[in-house]
């Protein structure tokens, strides 16, 4: 189990037996080189620690353990986590500022306790075997190296999985596997049975008593100026991702200010002009005068299918995995961490669909639900799926949206694959293991526990939970970690993001504008064409893959192969899908990509067991 993570921590590794459990470690030094082996345990040997991730305050926590008569032998947070722990026990985790996934051993109790950062920024997964073991690491991949551990399907991933491009928390591809949801805790001993995890964090979208706008902008800047300081500390060199957008050159431009040296900033370009940003990119890394580097890729960059496959374990659709992969690669050549810019459109409201969302929402306000659902849900129905129609034409979402709720609605925006397509997909036995169960379950289940009415709020905090720790910071955590690379996220500082959740709407997103107090808090900082630029982002141009360099494998996985025998998917359907991209009838570019990603992972998994009545 600790062998096949390996990537994660090349730098040293060890493992402890003891009676009733057994802890590993792989460890990726950053801080205090000469300390810091893990497991770690204390003196009286009841509490043993195994640790991945970063506490930033841990100089502020030690200076007040050292006050309570603790005595430190190194400079590691690591031994600051242990201590802490044995003075405040699991409380300890509301003093910890930084991104974590840990387990500590309680010898005297027979427990075991596990605990996942506020974010999710760093991942924990976690299983029951045959036996009645619990056993946990940081990817998927260290479960499944344990030989009591089924390989059986869970139908609810699948679904996720279609719908949004991931498999949503807590639920992980195999049935009996699971993530610790972000920001929760479990503890568990040999005769508790299923292990039940439990939150003791979440964001907050009341609306709470905000300063004028100037005095907000100015608050923000200070308070992001501090969460990059506060990651600025390592006993390796450091650097950070340049994409020339707001997010990560704000980063940047904390980081130069903060620094005597050049900052390391690296950069990916594009051969395609329509995404490519790096001049964007360059202009900030002369403003602050970094140190720059830059590596084109081009857009038939696919041949890292099979290597994402294996990064991820999971089924994974999100194509920015292939150039989030280069640029941890290109990256690593000079750093061992790297800061991003990954949280300002949770933060602030930047992502497109924020727009669109609240646009249908005040169309939604207006018309009484007793005729807007049956009114609208019809014309949604009945009108035709045009993707080559001109924008204005392409009304069938928007009718659909309209005659759900604001949680339904949004999950309709985000998916990848529109619950049409699935069900269409979905063979009758399938059907039947789901019972009924959508994805948008999920999102209709979390959106109450928002704190908040107004429908913008709500779409962040459905991010917050879904797609920012299962897209997101899993793209980024198993690409770098691939490479033995850090990642730190300082618009992600949970103070940072709990300050930002209580901001009105307005500062977040105002006429159109998102992220509007961020760039505002940066005017004078970055260029305003830098700011107030529509982002390109990137998109792998997979409709035309499909019908020129991947026409082959596309074929090959939708015809035939593990797809058409799993029985989850309708055999004719799969080649209807096919055919009609083919000849153009249809752009499904991004339902073929989801289901070649999901073909793959069953080729690579030979041992997946499918559900029985489906199989």
């Amino acid at each position: 189990m600790n062998t096949v993570q390996a990537h994660r921590g090349p730098d040293q590794h060890d493992q402890i037996l003891l009676p009733g459990c057994g802890l590993a470690h792989r460890r990726l030094t950053i801080l205090d080189p000469t300390s810091g082996e893990q497991p770690m345990a204390t003196e009286d040997g009841r509490f043993t620690l195994v640790y991945n991730g970063e506490i930033y305050n841990y100089r502020e926590i030690n200076r007040e353990l050292e006050t309570a008569g603790y005595r430190f032998e190194g400079h590691c947070d690591t031994e600051t986590l242990l201590r802490a722990w044995q003075h405040w026990g699991a409380e300890c985790v509301h003093r910890l500022r930084g991104m974590f996934a840990f387990a500590v051993w309680d010898a005297k109790n027979g427990r075991i306790h596990l605990v996942r950062d506020r974010l999710g920024i760093k991942p924990l997964y976690y299983a029951t075997t045959a036996r009645g073991d619990l056993v946990f690491g940081s990817e998927l991949k260290t479960l499944m190296a344990h030989p009591d551990l089924s390989r059986r399907l869970e139908p609810r991933a699948i679904e996720g999985y279609l719908a949004l491009g991931y498999v949503p928390e807590p639920l992980s591809i195999f049935a009996d596997a699971y993530k610790l949801s972000a920001g929760h805790r479990l503890s568990w001993s040999a005769g508790d049975g299923e292990p039940r995890a439990e939150a003791y964090w979440d964001v907050d979208f009341a609306t709470r008593a905000a300063p004028n706008e100037a005095a907000a902008a100015d608050e923000l800047h200070a308070r992001l100026d501090d969460a990059v300081r506060m990651r600025l500390v390592a006993d390796v060199p450091l650097g950070a991702f340049l994409s020339g957008g707001v997010d990560s050159s704000a980063v940047v431009s904390l980081m130069a200010d903060a620094s005597d040296d050049p900052v390391k900033t690296c950069a990916i370009g594009f051969e395609e002009a329509t995404f490519d940003e790096s001049d964007y990119a360059r202009r900030i890394a002369d403003q602050y005068h970094t140190d720059h580097r830059e590596h084109r890729i081009s857009g038939d960059d696919f041949g890292l299918i099979d290597t994402l496959v294996d990064v991820y374990d999971e089924p994974f659709a999100d194509s920015s995995a292939l150039p989030t992969y280069r640029v941890c690669e290109l990256a690593r050549q000079q750093v061992t961490v790297a800061l991003s810019g990954d949280g300002g459109d949770e933060d602030f409201a930047g992502y497109r669909r924020y727009r669109l969302h609240a646009a249908e929402s005040r169309a939604r306000s207006r018309i009484p639900r007793a005729i807007r659902k049956p009114v609208f849900g019809a014309l949604g129905r009945l009108y035709p799926k045009l993707d080559r129609a001109p924008q204005f034409l392409r009304a069938k979402t928007t009718f659909q949206a309209l005659a759900m709720d604001t949680a339904e609605a949004y999950c309709h925006s985000v998916s990848m694959v529109s619950e049409d397509i699935r069900d269409s997909l979905y063979s009758l036995a399938f059907k039947q293991e789901l019972n009924g169960y959508r994805v948008r379950d999920l999102f209709t289940e979390l959106a109450p526990q928002a704190g908040s009415e107004d429908p913008v709020s709500i779409a962040q905090y459905l991010d917050y939970k879904t797609w920012l720790p299962g897209d997101i910071l899993t793209k980024v955590d198993r690409a770098s970690m691939a490479h033995s690379l850090e990642v730190r996220v300082p618009l992600l500082d949970h103070e940072f993001v709990g300050w930002a959740a209580g901001l009105p709407r307005d500062y977040k997103l105002r006429r159109g504008e998102g992220k509007y107090l961020l760039k505002k808090s940066f005017e004078g900082h970055l260029p305003n064409d830098i700011l107030y630029r529509q982002k390109k982002g990137f998109s792998v141009p997979l409709a035309d893959w499909f019908r020129g360099p991947l026409r082959d494998v596309g074929a090959a996985a939708l015809q035939s192969g593990p797809l058409a025998e799993s029985g989850i998917f309708e055999p004719e359907r799969l080649q209807r899908i096919w055919a009609d991209h083919q000849n153009g009838r249809s752009d499904y570019g991004t339902v073929i990509w989801s289901l070649l990603m999901l073909s793959r992972f069953l080729e690579r998994e030979a041992g997946v067991q499918p559900v029985a009545s489906y199989a």
